[in-house]
C-alpha cells in the first residue's frame, strides 16, 4: 500500500488510496483555520473523488466544534472516524457528531474504522 506522509504544524496526516489518517501532536487545539489545509489534501489527492477521514487519537488535544462546520463543506469528504478508547474522547465525540454532517463514527481499533470508511468510500464511488 502506498502511503504518503505529510508533516503540518498540528500534525501528522498520512495519505492512502480512499482516505487520510490523522495523529495530532500532544496538547494543541484543532482550530477552523486548519481546514485551509483539509481542503488542500482533498483537492490534490482526492479530486473529483470521494474519500474518507480518520482521526486516530493517540495523544490529547482539544478540538475548536467549529472546525466540523467548515468539515461539512467538503463536498467529497464522505465519512469521518475516530479512533479511540479513552473516556474523555468517547463523551466528546458525541458532541463533535451534533457539528459535523457527515457520517461519524467512534471506533476502538485503527483497523475497524480503516474498513468503515472504505466501504463508506467504495459505495459514494
Amino acid at each position: 500500500m502506498n502511503v504518503t506522509t505529510l508533516q503540518y504544524v498540528f500534525g501528522t496526516v498520512e495519505i492512502y488510496e480512499n482516505y487520510l489518517v490523522t495523529i495530532m501532536h500532544e496538547g494543541i487545539t484543532v482550530l477552523p483555520e486548519y481546514n485551509k489545509d483539509l481542503l488542500e489534501i482533498s483537492n490534490t489527492y482526492f479530486k473529483n473523488r470521494p474519500f474518507g477521514y480518520i482521526s486516530y487519537r493517540k495523544n490529547s488535544y482539544a478540538v475548536d466544534p467549529r472546525v466540523y462546520i467548515e468539515t461539512s463543506k467538503i463536498d467529497n469528504l464522505k465519512a469521518f472516524a475516530v479512533v479511540s478508547t479513552q473516556e474523555i474522547n468517547i463523551s466528546n465525540v458525541e458532541i463533535e457528531k451534533i457539528f459535523l454532517k457527515k457520517p461519524f463514527h467512534l471506533f476502538d481499533a485503527l483497523s475497524e474504522a480503516k474498513a468503515w470508511v472504505d466501504e463508506i468510500v467504495i459505495e459514494a464511488s
